[in-house]
């Protein structure tokens, strides 16, 4: 197989190959870098089976490398693996819950989340290609809670690599800030007057806003992206169903991966490993009251709302990101509208319909309720004694009632972050509160530097946030007053 190219949801004439996606972030078109279905490579049988005497790191080569073949050598990439998932500092731990549901806990990394997985691939992939080049990049990125402190974890510290992050003001815990806004360095966050989804809009504005990085940087390309958008954070996303099924006992049926889901990047990593050849059955998709995916399943109709507030709060999205790379997997095309100056002017505009029957047949989604979200924390401590934290209870209710409480058949679900990161809503649901990870506890003594986006993002007539001009050219004055003073 050649190397892979890779093209644009939004213009498929352009082509690149992965360390230039991963430089740019954004393809053209503010569409997201994307392959082929029939490009998807194919892991021989064999090479799967033996996943089982594999380290975390060992599985990972042998998903990845197919993806990245001719732009980076075998050595330099294992190197690489090598170190972003040592064990000591990143170990994944599958535990079975009850009958032959298992657990795959992917929070025991530095920042507590399962974004360090994908962070740490990309910040020593991207440092990689830069030191080849000597060039230098900002990494603009947005985050609903976990993608922020993760990011800027991987990235700290690292000499070729300035790191803005766009939280959003009020809904994020004080734990999940201050493994941002406590790092400083070459670290940079951003407290933004608004939802997740103004500040997903400013990261992609910002990418695409070529004039102002020449202007500030004299780099057309100093921005780059390490959200979901980033080819870079996707990729290493299909490794976890590969190392659950690498441990998980399924006598020859196909696994069920219960994937609770906000941006969709990890049920999108899910989706090219099962195209990758690998056991998957139904892929779920649980999300919370951001209900637009299920609806679209049962009605073929996609109608972005309002985002609305949740315990999952890494999940508060509605308009994925990574929806629009389901859809062109699946033959569709959805994109947002925006204006000649970039800015959104409709969201989730599905110009051509994927093959919902086949979407159907593939994924099963739900949304679960706030009440509920407290409800399967309970429901889980109190039959198995395991604490689990709101986004993992959006995975456990998905697959609970899609198998009608009969655990019989191989399944994993995500947990995506230690439930010490959330304790009231832990506290509420069970009563007890749960233990602070230790990283995070040295963090609630340092102090903090906040950038503020203060000035209001523009309310449409339903009630939405969108990004307003001035809230964006706040942000570039702060911008260019911390990097561009000299230019």
């Amino acid at each position: 197989m050649g190397k892979i190219r890779y093209y644009s949801t939004n213009d498929a004439s352009e082509r690149a190959d992965f360390k230039t996606a991963l430089m740019r972030g954004l393809a053209s078109n503010y569409g997201l870098y994307m392959l082929a279905r029939a490009d998807v490579p194919k892991i021989p049988r064999e090479v799967v089976r033996g996943m089982s005497g594999m380290s975390y790191a060992e599985i990972a080569f042998e998903v990845l490398y197919p993806f990245l073949e001719g732009d980076i050598g075998e050595r330099a990439l294992r190197a690489i693996l090598n170190d972003a998932y040592r064990e000591e500092v990143i170990p994944t731990e599958i535990q079975r819950l009850t009958g032959r549901t298992y657990i795959m806990w992917l929070t025991h990394g530095p920042t507590y989340s399962f974004k360090d997985y994908a962070a740490r691939f990309f910040g020593r992939m991207l440092d990689h290609f830069l030191e080849e080049t000597g060039e230098r990049r900002v990494v603009a990125v947005a985050t609903s809670g976990d993608t922020g402190g993760a990011v800027a974890d991987a990235l700290h510290g690292l000499e070729s690599v300035d790191t803005v992050v766009f939280f959003p003001q009020g809904s994020i815990t004080e734990r999940q800030r201050r493994q941002m806004t406590t790092l400083m360095g070459n670290v940079y966050a951003f407290e933004v007057n608004g939802d997740f989804d103004v500040c997903q809009a400013m990261a992609k504005r910002l990418l695409g806003d070529r004039r102002f990085a020449r202007d500030c940087f004299g780099d057309a390309d100093r921005f780059t992206s390490a959200n979901s958008i980033s080819l870079g954070r996707l990729l290493p996303q299909a490794v976890y169903p590969f190392f659950a099924c690498s441990r998980i006992p399924a006598d020859g049926e196909p696994l069920i991966a219960s994937v609770p889901s906000g941006n969709f990047g990890d049920m999108m990593g899910t989706v090219l490993a099962r195209e990758m050849g690998l056991p998957i059955g139904r892929v779920l998709c649980g999300v919370n009251e951001n209900r637009e995916f299920p609806e679209f399943l049962a009605t073929g109709g996609y109608l972005v709302r309002p985002s609305v507030k949740s315990p999952s709060s890494a999940m508060i999205v509605s308009n994925p990101s990574n929806f629009a790379r389901l859809v062109d997997f699946y033959g569709g095309h959805v994109f947002d509208r925006r204006d000649e100056a970039g800015k959104i002017i409709e969201e989730g505009v599905m110009d051509r319909m994927p093959d919902l029957e086949a979407m159907r047949r593939d994924f099963y989604s739900i949304a679960v309720s706030n009440p509920d979200h407290y409800q399967a924390i309970r429901e889980v401590y109190e039959r198995f004694g395991v604490i689990i934290e709101p986004h993992g209870a959006v995975g456990w209710r998905t697959l609970d009632t899609f198998l009608e409480g009969r655990h019989d058949r191989p399944a994993v679900i995500y947990e995506t972050a230690d439930p010490g990161k959330f304790p009231d809503d832990v506290e509420k649901a069970i009563g007890i509160v749960p233990a602070v990870p230790g990283r995070m506890a040295a963090q609630a003594r340092l102090e903090e530097r906040i950038y503020r986006v203060t000035e209001p993002p523009f309310r449409k007539g339903d009630g939405s946030l969108v990004l307003s001009d001035t809230q964006y050219e706040q942000a570039k004055g702060i911008i260019r007053g911390i990097f561009c003073s000299s230019n």
